[in-house]
């Protein structure tokens, strides 16, 4: 079927004898077992029928043999990471999510785990990256919060060819927008958090996984290490979903609004978004996905324009996080990516005056004239 109407459908759970058209919630800590029997359930972080039915609307929604729900989605991205054993090498996207960087520097480097930071977009980078010890190789297209594209089919090619694999985080485009393991991709990750949920109110990961071998291990880490999600905001996490395609698409068309504005505007030395005709990486971008989403960052060139301009605006919330109904601007370097060493930051091209802006559903005009105020205030 589509997937217009495989995201409707999403919240239909697979085992479900009532026909209800909301999946049931059920709260339970522990199940009753038949001495000697196997259970279906036994217990609530081994497995709920509530979270079960979003891991089956997210494997059947990316394509995987299964998907797997966490309490947040740097506990998706970390548990995906403990597939790995001491003594093994990463190769990762420099442009990152700031809490993939934290978990990689400051807490797998403690167990052993070794890792390189390359120019996903460039692949012979990536490639010379490789050693013998290296076991995945770890993007984002498009990155955060530079929205750099790298070539995901070209990469899960290149893992395949080495016999490693292949995860990207896929949480800005979703699976409406696009699919990576159709691409070749071993793990899609997702903060549920986001576009997902996409009301702001619930945190969330998840990681769905294109082959058996690898969801028995990570299913294992999952069981035992415990960062589930709970039933309730499996549910919730269900309901964002089925409303996914309308939200995002309508995000996305004011974003392509707001960031040609922004475009234009002599305050703003430059724009990031896959949209404009003029983004480095768009025709590969526009090659794996089917939109260019409604996440964009902006420069305004120093710490002071960008705080003086999220001071003035009065529209949007100016927050952590992305992928709700209302417009969010972040400033990266003292939120997401605030762990990240300053020098490392201007390194990577994430300077003092970035900002990342997640579009919502308010009237576009509306943004751009309260836009247009802060610029002059």
């Amino acid at each position: 079927m589509d997937i217009l109407t495989e995201i409707v459908h999403a919240g239909m759970w697979d085992e479900d004898p009532t026909g209800t058209s909301s999946v049931p919630l059920f709260r339970g800590s522990t199940f009753s077992q038949e001495p000697g029997a196997q259970p279906r359930w036994d217990y609530g972080r081994s497995g709920n029928p509530t979270r079960a039915a979003l891991e089956q609307a997210m494997a059947k929604l990316e394509g995987g043999c299964a998907a797997y729900a966490f309490s947040s989605g740097i506990a998706a991205v970390n548990s995906v990471l403990m597939m790995l054993s001491t003594g093994d090498h990463v190769v990762v996207g420099e442009d990152i999510y700031g809490g993939t960087y934290r978990t990689l520097s400051l807490l797998f480097s403690r167990w052993g785990l070794s890792t390189t930071w390359v120019d996903a977009a460039d692949l012979d980078a990536v490639k010379a990256a490789i050693t013998d010890k290296t076991r995945a190789i770890l993007v984002e297209s498009p990155s955060n919060p530079l929205l750099r594209i790298c070539d995901l089919a070209a990469i899960a090619a290149l893992a395949r060819e080495k016999g490693i694999q292949a995860w990207t985080d896929n949480t800005f485009q979703t699976p409406l927008l696009q699919r990576p393991l159709d691409l070749g991709f071993h793990v899609s990750i997702h903060s549920a958090t986001k576009f997902l949920g996409g009301h702001s109110d619930v945190v969330a990961g998840v990681a769905v996984v294109s082959e058996d071998s690898i969801a028995k291990e990570l299913y294992k880490i999952q069981n035992g290490f415990g960062a589930i999600l709970g039933p309730d905001d499996s549910w919730m996490v269900l309901r964002g979903i089925r409303t996914l395609a309308a939200r995002l698409r309508m995000q996305q068309e004011h974003a392509m609004r707001i960031a040609t504005w922004l475009d234009a505007r002599p305050e703003v030395l430059a724009v990031h978004y896959p949209g404009l005709a003029s983004h480095p990486g768009k025709d590969i971008h526009d090659r794996q996905t089917t939109g260019p989403g409604a996440v964009m960052s902006f420069d305004l060139g120093d710490a002071h324009k960008a705080e003086a301009f999220l001071r003035a605006v009065e529209l949007p919330l100016t927050a952590v996080s992305l992928g709700g109904i209302e417009t969010i601007l972040s400033w990266p370097c003292r939120m997401s990516h605030a762990s990240m060493p300053p020098a490392e930051r201007l390194r990577r091209g994430i300077g003092d005056g970035l900002l990342r802006l997640s579009v919502g559903l308010e009237n576009p005009s509306d943004l751009e004239a309260d836009f247009a105020a802060a610029f002059v205030r």
